[in-house]
């Protein structure tokens, strides 16, 4: 006798219905995208360097510092999701406290 399946959730939107499923989320923080995208911008740059002076030459020199600014924005968006897990792991560690945001101007 086989136990009886579980129905999947369904979500009826109009005259469509969408069956959903139960699956984890893959990255819930985004930490290891951010790093792994900051990490090619970085790659990016050094595979470019050796290519300068043809850079300048064509006016792409751009393409060199566009690596660069990916890079820096990439380091401030990891720097900011590590903190936000930190925050969002200590919000579940202490479930009687509510994390609030700050409203002072």
């Amino acid at each position: 006798m086989q136990e009886p399946q579980e129905q999947p959730k369904t979500h009826e939107i109009g005259k469509r219905t969408y069956v959903v499923a139960d699956v984890d989320p893959l990255d819930v923080d985004g930490v290891r995208t951010v790093a792994v995208g900051t990490a090619l911008w970085l790659v990016g740059f050094v595979m470019l360097l050796p290519f300068i002076g043809r850079l300048e030459e064509d006016g792409h020199l751009w393409w060199l510092w566009t690596c660069l600014a990916g890079f820096g924005l990439g380091l401030t968006g990891w720097d900011y999701c590590r903190r936000r897990r930190r925050a969002r792991l200590a919000a579940q560690a202490s479930p009687g406290t509510r994390a609030t945001a700050s409203t002072d101007s």
